[in-house]
């Protein structure tokens, strides 16, 4: 298979392969080359006609585009527009999703119920994927002090991770709030089996000032302290590096007595993330972790999708997908909110997608969002939570964060998730402190680029069975969970943290 219509009602083929002018694909002849990702009219569209891909509008013919010519940014903008107003139309399942990608090699896909994976035990009932050693600075300072300290702790226990930031003094209010919120989710995360908090002493937040915030979100935290979590104050110490390895052994030790157990599946959370999508992210590798997506859930799990900008365009098919009318009022806060966090710096809301989006066969962002939103599959939304808070229930949850990748990624992990399901178009060799398992798009990427991809959804076009490559995915996530399998960004040591900043520094 050379192209794809992905839904009845299109305008447009996607090119799962380079074709060239002359070839007839979706039942028309090609007058122009079309490199694979991208998209070639399926009969003429007339300046001012909405061009439909996934059954849904993804944007404005500019002039009259002929059957079987490209169509990209040089002939169709987006037809979207600033803050604007929705109105509840809750739905059984989602309209405009590549339904018939996903039925086109199987009449339909085995769900779950129940199940297990092998995971650590942690606080409040919590369940970790890892148990490892992280060492979280209070402060951009220390930060060099955390990453020796992370080499001196290696000796004795190889599981030992720094995560280093910039921030954590100099802001202010809310913004100050944040990142104490975040590192203080991060310190509780069930993947950390020990935990060293690296203070400087004169900072914003100095250890006295993270306790009481650690107290403040996690009730009986404090339990922990002298135990799972210890703590350093740099300046009043002579040697930090030899009071900290004193420190990281007691760590070691307490962590080591930790052991794998059975864990319900109700008690796995995956997070979703894309980066470098490009024209088939949203045929193969997105459905594919939709899939998965919806089996965790109907298995009691849960799931979290981010990325607010990147939902800009697809944003009523999740609002309609909504529990109840209050949750549907709060994603529309989410989008809305953030929509005019753009205007407020005077920005365009919609400059997007990134330089290799476009190179993939992204055209707008209504485009790029329709693909990027099949990673939540169809369950219901059953929350909506701000930057910084936690996933505590079951279903799908949507979580306030930009698209750009690290923070993404890092605004995931403190919400509680034990594993990320990374999908990409262009390759990427980042990770969280979680695993972050990489599911390419395309072949050619998990080919060329082995060393960062985990799983070829690429394999999806070449005929392989949607069902099989589901039950492929869905197995590999969970033996993930279970620590038989490490993905790639842990194996090259890609761990990093990045905060969202919004705020004055002093």
């Amino acid at each position: 298979m050379e192209a794809i219509v992905i839904n009845s009602i299109d305008s447009v083929g996607v090119a799962l392969a380079d074709l060239v002018t002359g070839g007839r694909h979706g039942g028309v002849i090609l007058i122009d080359d079309i490199p694979h990702g991208h998209k070639f009219a399926l009969a003429d569209i007339r300046a001012g006609d909405s061009v439909i891909k996934y059954g849904c509008p993804i944007g404005i013919a500019v002039r009259d585009i002929k059957a079987g010519a490209h169509v990209h940014v040089h002939n169709i903008r987006t037809n979207l527009k600033d803050v604007i107003g929705y109105s509840f139309e809750p739905v059984s399942a989602p309209a405009c999703i590549s339904a018939d990608v996903r039925q086109q090699d199987a009449s339909g896909m085995p769900r779950s119920s129940g199940g297990f994976f092998m995971g650590y035990a942690g606080e409040g009932g919590a369940i970790g994927t890892r148990n490892e050693v992280w060492i979280i600075p209070t402060v951009g300072c220390v930060s060099k002090t955390a990453e020796k300290l992370a080499h001196i702790g290696k000796r004795r226990f190889a599981e030992t991770y720094a995560f280093t930031h910039p921030y954590g003094c100099s802001q202010l209010g809310a913004d100050h709030l944040r990142t104490q919120k975040l590192l203080a989710n991060l310190a509780m995360h069930p993947n950390a089996g020990g935990v060293l908090i690296v203070g400087l002493g004169c900072e914003n937040n100095n250890i006295d000032e993270f306790k009481q915030q650690l107290a403040k979100q996690y009730a009986g935290c404090e339990m922990s302290f002298g135990g799972r979590i210890q703590f350093l104050n740099t300046q009043d110490c002579a040697d930090e590096l030899e009071e900290g390895a004193i420190l990281l052994d007691a760590l070691a030790a307490f962590t080591e007595r930790r052991k794998r157990e059975r864990a319900p599946l109700s008690k796995l959370r995956i997070w979703l993330k894309c980066g470098g999508s490009d024209g088939l992210s949203g045929i193969t590798a997105n459905p594919l972790a939709g899939a998965v997506t919806d089996r965790i859930i109907e298995a009691g799990g849960g799931a979290i999708l981010t990325e607010v900008p990147e939902m800009f365009g697809a944003e009523h098919l999740l609002m309609n997908r909504c529990a109840d009318e209050h949750l549907f009022n709060r994603t529309v806060e989410l989008i809305n909110d953030f929509k005019q966090y753009y205007l407020d710096n005077g920005q365009n809301i919609y400059e997007n997608p990134s330089p290799g989006n476009k190179a993939g066969g992204l055209s707008t962002l209504e485009d790029k969002s329709l693909g990027c939103t099949q990673k939540g599959g169809a369950s219901q939304v059953r929350a909506v939570l701000r930057y910084g808070e936690t996933a505590a229930g079951q279903g799908l949850s949507l979580l306030e964060a930009p698209g750009n990748d690290l923070i993404a990624i890092t605004a995931l992990t403190c919400a509680g998730a034990q594993v990320i399901l990374f999908t990409t178009g262009r390759g990427t060799p980042l990770g969280a402190p979680v695993p972050t398992m990489k599911i390419s798009s395309n072949s050619q990427l998990a080919s060329a680029k082995s060393g960062w991809i985990d799983f070829d959804a690429g394999r999806l076009v070449s005929g392989e069975a949607f069902e099989t490559l589901a039950d492929e995915l869905y197995a590999k996530t969970i033996a993930l969970a279970s620590g038989e399998l490490s993905a790639k960004n842990e194996l090259n040591d890609y761990r990093e943290i990045s905060l969202f900043k919004d705020g004055v520094i002093l």
